[in-house]
């Protein structure tokens, strides 16, 4: 079955070597989305609640890119650097997903991509997603 690259104009673009988003049939797999806003900065520094806002919004953008909402999301990983945020995430992340909501797995880390800002780098949160579009379920 082919693919299709998603990119949406309003995150921005990595210059590594994978996509926003990868649509194969009725499936989108989002890759990971960081706090990070479409100026390439790095948003809510040591703020749960505002990076997990900007990574949720990258991840709206890139599904609405390919033709979805965040209601067709189906899975999600939250990758935290301190399972201690946990509560505060889910407050943003349940003004995203109000209802009939996404499987999810939670799982605290050591670091989230420090070759892109150097060492003690101020990223807190990741979230990649997979939706089902077009009613492919």
């Amino acid at each position: 079955m082919p693919r299709r690259i998603i990119t949406s104009p309003k995150v921005l673009t990595p210059k590594r070597a994978f996509s926003q988003g990868v649509r194969v049939g009725h499936t989108l797999y989002v890759a990971g989305q960081l706090p990070i806003d479409l100026d390439g900065n790095v948003v809510g520094a040591r703020d749960i609640r505002v990076q997990t806002r900007q990574v949720l919004d990258n991840v709206r953008a890139i599904v609405e890119a390919a033709g979805g909402t965040l209601r067709d999301v189906i899975k999600t990983t939250v990758y935290l650097t301190d399972i201690a945020d946990h509560g505060a995430m889910n407050e943003v992340y349940a003004r995203f997903f109000v209802s009939d909501f996404p499987a999810r797995t939670t799982v605290q880390v050591a670091a989230l991509a420090p070759a892109l800002v150097g060492e003690g780098h101020p990223f807190l949160i990741e979230i990649d997603a997979v939706a089902i579009l077009d009613g492919g379920a």
